[in-house]
C-alpha cells in the first residue's frame, strides 16, 4: 500500500471513529452530535466573502449544505492524517505510535477554537456560547478521540493490507 492510500484511509477511519463516539455520546450523555451541516453553511457563505456570522443557525441556508459540511469534514481529517506522515514520516506508518496519533489530535483542536468557532459566531474557543469550558471540553475530548482512531485506524490498516 502506498503512502497516499494509508493516510486516506487513516484520516477516514479516524474521523469514523470520531462520528461513531458523537453518536455514542448522544445516545448515552444526551449530548448532541456535532451538526456538519453548519460547517457547511458557513463554508458555503465563503464563496460571497462573509468569513464571519453573528450565529451561523440564524444566517441563510447554503444548497447542499449538509454535504458540503460532511464532505469537509471528511476531508479535513484526511489533512490532519496527513500530518503524521509529514511530521512522523513513512517509518510510523509502519510502526503507528499512540503518542504521534494524540499529539496530532489534540494539536488539532486549534483550528475550531481559533478558525470555526470565531467565524460561525461562537467566539475565540467558544468564548460565546452559554457554557464555554463545557464547549471547550467537548471539542478537546473530540479531537483526542480523533487521535485515537488515527491510532487504531493505522494499526487495523497495517494488520488487514500490507504496507
Amino acid at each position: 500500500m502506498n503512502v497516499l492510500a494509508f493516510t486516506v484511509l487513516t484520516g477516514i477511519g479516524a474521523t469514523l471513529v470520531m462520528d461513531l463516539w458523537g453518536l455514542i455520546r448522544a445516545r448515552l450523555f444526551g449530548i448532541p452530535a456535532a451538526d456538519y451541516g453548519m460547517v457547511g453553511r458557513w463554508l458555503g457563505h465563503m464563496r460571497n466573502g462573509r468569513f464571519r456570522h453573528e450565529a451561523i443557525a440564524r444566517s441563510a441556508a447554503v444548497k447542499g449544505e449538509q454535504l458540503i459540511g460532511w464532505s469537509a469534514h471528511y476531508l479535513t481529517g484526511i489533512a490532519y492524517a496527513t500530518l503524521l506522515t509529514i511530521f512522523w514520516g513513512t517509518g510510523w506508518i509502519s510502526h503507528p505510535s499512540i503518542g504521534p496519533a494524540l499529539i496530532v489530535g489534540i494539536g488539532t483542536v486549534a483550528a475550531p477554537f481559533l478558525l470555526m468557532q470565531p467565524g460561525m459566531g461562537a467566539g475565540i474557543a467558544a468564548s460565546r456560547t452559554p457554557r464555554p469550558n463545557v464547549a471547550r471540553f467537548q471539542s478537546l475530548l473530540n479531537h483526542t478521540v480523533f487521535g485515537l482512531g488515527l491510532y487504531l485506524t493505522a494499526w487495523v490498516i497495517r494488520l488487514l493490507l500490507p504496507v
